[in-house]
């Protein structure tokens, strides 16, 4: 909003959306396909083949203060989900918590509307100099709603492939029978390749029953969590240098990469500073054996693995106290 210059008065504080919730059919999406460092939900094969609706619960932080003391009347916070390909719209207006800047509602995505991505921001509408319905604040960064892809990743920058290592059509996979999962970064997209020559590897990323779903998100996220390990390295290995011999910082989906884990690897450094930092430890050869645990940690936390993980220790033990009566 920042960029662009309003002819009346308009919010300054930001405007902060979140998605808590996803419903498919009316059942509870699985939480590793939600991620909210990365503003996305991958609703590919959400639970089956056939689902017709998703219901997104949204929440949205607005800056309370600002509002109460600015310009305008009327005013009202609404969610708005788009996908170009398909010139869909759907505006859903949010109710307001008494008492906080806090607005909630939910939105529904209609598969028979929908093809590849969708959007999902908040705006802020008034009145304003006495004329009504004008914008005055939206989210800095949509969310965007995946209907292609199982694993929740931004900019569409993953491509799953599913394939047996052990006689599918990679002969190159062949010599990695035994894994479940590999990761290729060598091309301009990242490719991870699931084994279905480990049985039960993609019935249980499908699975049914709580506990399936449970296993499975934990799984999925594992995979996600090596998929930005490998594919840190592999942006830091293209790091190049300029004409002053300083890093400089890769493009793409490298950058992207970096610029999102480097704050956890490196708490307290700059993008640029933590890329210097990294290259010199990398060339000479000190501390970069102890930043492993840390690029582990900060891959860990992009997958929200620790989170899967509780949640689905929370589950099994349930599930075998239930057993047990």
């Amino acid at each position: 909003m920042s960029r662009i210059i309003y002819p009346y008065a308009v919010l300054s504080g930001r405007v902060e959306v979140e998605i808590t919730r996803v419903r498919v059919d009316s059942r509870p999406l699985d939480y590793a396909k939600i991620s909210p460092s990365l503003q996305t939900v991958a609703l590919d094969d959400a639970g089956r083949d056939d689902w017709q609706e998703a219901v997104v619960d949204v929440r949205a932080v607005l800056p309370e203060e600002e509002i109460a003391y600015g310009p305008w009347s009327e005013l009202f916070c609404v969610a708005v989900l788009e996908e170009s390909t398909t010139n869909t719209r759907t505006v859903q207006r949010l109710t307001k918590d008494r008492g906080s800047g806090t607005w909630q509602g939910s939105v529904r995505l209609r598969r028979s509307r929908h093809r590849s991505r969708a959007t999902l921001g908040v705006q802020v509408v008034a009145a304003v100099e006495g004329v009504r319905g004008r914008m005055i604040g939206r989210s800095e960064t949509d969310w965007v709603i995946d209907l292609q892809t199982e694993i929740p990743v931004r900019d569409k920058e993953i491509r799953i492939v599913e394939a047996d290592f052990r006689d599918g059509p990679y002969a190159w996979l062949r010599p990695l029978k035994d894994a479940p999962w590999f990761v290729d970064t060598s091309g301009d997209m990242p490719t991870v390749y699931l084994n279905q020559g480990i049985e039960g590897l993609t019935a249980l990323l499908r699975g049914s029953s709580t506990v399936e779903k449970a296993t499975a998100a934990l799984v999925n996220a594992q995979i996600v969590s090596d998929v930005w390990e490998t594919m840190f390295h592999a942006a830091m290995s293209d790091v190049e240098l300029d004409e002053d011999g300083q890093p400089r910082m890769p493009i793409g989906w490298r950058e992207s990469v970096l610029e999102t884990m480097l704050s956890d690897v490196l708490p307290g450094l700059s993008p640029t500073d933590a890329i210097i930092e990294l290259q010199a430890r990398r060339e000479e050869g000190y501390g970069w054996t102890e930043l492993q645990s840390r690029i582990q940690y900060a891959a860990a936390l992009r997958a929200q693995l620790p989170k899967q993980l509780a949640t689905t220790l929370r589950l099994t033990a349930r599930s075998s106290q239930g057993e047990d009566r």
